[in-house]
């Protein structure tokens, strides 16, 4: 049309598919004990907690270094990302939006589950006669070598499946993370930070079908504002 090849945009008659939202399942506080009692004594609990206690996403986590976790001061940097490609081709990119290379506060448990890590890993190498370095992944093989996203997706739905908890992915911890956060009163914005999300927005849309707790609290503190109001001073 720009060029005056055709007189009309054929594609002004096409009704595109509506966006289908899948359904997200995320644990409650007692779904989350068990999982972690399932999956403590593994080789991927610190993977586990790590996703759980941040909500950080499968590639951002698989792209951690040593670099980039300050134990001293309980923080994680997220700066890459590891992506396997057709074929087994690992990648490291950039994440993918400007939000999503950010500083994530660690809890205090998960910072004590980090350090044992550490230690674990330090003792593992010394056996092969190798170390820590700051670029060496935090999740690896004993070489080094990346571990392969769908190796986590494997063994987590099997450590999800001996706490009894059917139907959750590895994703789920995500969505796991933001729900009782919300639950909790922590604010969208601050949970959209630890998220990585380009907005708030994208968080209230995605998560408050998960948090009806957080809007009945709502219906009853615009309520109780009127109660007040009533009241004799």
């Amino acid at each position: 049309m720009k060029w005056g090849l055709v007189g009309r945009n054929v594609a002004d008659a096409v009704d595109p598919p509506r966006a289908v939202n899948k359904e997200m399942k995320a644990l409650d506080s007692a779904g989350v004990l068990r999982l972690l009692d399932a999956a403590r004594g593994t080789v991927y609990f610190p993977l586990i907690n790590l996703a759980t206690f941040t909500g950080m996403r499968r590639s951002e986590l698989l792209g951690l270094r040593w670099l980039d976790l300050n134990l001293s001061r309980g923080t994680v940097s997220i700066v890459q990302v590891l992506h396997c490609l057709p074929g087994g081709r690992i990648v490291f990119e950039q994440p993918k939006t400007a939000r999503s290379k950010r500083l994530v506060k660690l809890s205090h448990e998960t910072t004590l589950a980090l350090r044992a890590y550490r230690d674990t890993v330090e003792a593992d190498l010394e056996q092969v006669g190798d170390s820590i370095s700051g670029h060496r992944l935090l999740f690896s093989q004993i070489n080094g070598a990346p571990l392969l996203p769908n190796t986590v997706t494997h063994a987590f739905a099997k450590i999800a499946r001996r706490a009894g908890l059917e139907g959750i992915t590895f994703h789920s911890l995500r969505h796991t993370h933001a729900s009782i956060m919300l639950q909790q009163g922590v604010s969208s914005k601050t949970v959209a930070e630890r998220l990585g999300h380009s907005t708030v927005v994208i968080t209230l849309d995605t998560y408050s079908h998960l948090t009806p707790g957080v809007k009945e609290d709502a219906a009853d503190r615009f309520e109780e504002a009127l109660r007040q109001a009533e009241s004799p001073a």
